[in-house]
């Protein structure tokens, strides 16, 4: 059946090792799909900006401070990040070769062709929740958009970087007074116990109204030291 106006239709499907992706157009929309489970759009970016925004402002004014950007996803934080000059290093790490391929020579390129020319920026194609666990890196901040939110994760395995486990890793690989910023589809008191629990300080939750349904929310904590 052809396609009508009002119907997504797909750009490219890829099944990786996490799954299947896939990028469609809606209108004048992108987005992206994984397993079925619709993760973001090009229609807003106001949330995953402020994700960066507010990691920024929570810092103590330490010059180019470095970020990692958990999840490429549209390209969203990248983009602000790597428009914003006082960010130092701009490290993301992305698991799914097919999104990289979809910024670096695809449709979303058009959204970050200039963040990527950036000799800040660093892309990284690696699971993020093994990537924490295993990396000797540190940085000032990390922006974390891999998942719907602490309690709706795209893949079963994204479940442990939310744990008080989880957690310590996030903890590890920042420096002291570092800030950890984690995007949810929804607020979660739950989580910011958890942080709280896990030895994070000035665990507050931001929220962003949407047109419909519950507010985005952007969760942030500090490393002590």
């Amino acid at each position: 059946m052809a396609a009508t106006d009002d119907s997504p239709v797909v750009l490219d499907r890829r099944d990786g090792p996490y799954g299947e992706v896939v990028l469609r157009r809606h209108g004048a929309l992108l987005q992206i799909i994984a397993n079925g489970c619709f993760l973001m759009d090009t229609s807003d970016g106001r949330s995953e900006r402020l994700l960066v925004d507010r990691a920024y402002d929570a810092l103590d004014g330490r010059p180019a401070p470095s970020v990692l950007v958990g999840g490429l996803g549209v390209g969203f934080s990248l983009a602000h990040a790597s428009e914003d000059p006082r960010w130092g290093r701009i490290v993301v790490v992305e698991r799914e070769r097919a999104v990289v391929d979809w910024h670096r020579a695809g449709p979303l390129s058009a959204l970050t062709s200039a963040a990527l020319a950036d000799p800040r920026t660093e892309i990284v194609e690696a699971d993020l929740v093994r990537y924490v666990n295993e990396t000797s890196d540190t940085f000032d901040a990390l922006c974390l958009d891999i998942d719907n939110g602490p309690g709706w994760t795209v893949t079963e395995d994204n479940e442990s970087l939310y744990s008080p486990a989880g957690l310590a890793s996030c903890a590890r690989v920042l420096r002291p007074g570092g800030v950890l910023a984690v995007w949810s589809a929804k607020p979660s008191p739950e989580f910011e116990g958890t942080l709280r629990n896990a030895g994070f300080r000035q665990v507050r939750t931001e929220e962003v109204p949407v047109a419909r349904g519950v507010p985005d929310a952007v969760h942030l904590a500090v490393r002590p030291g």
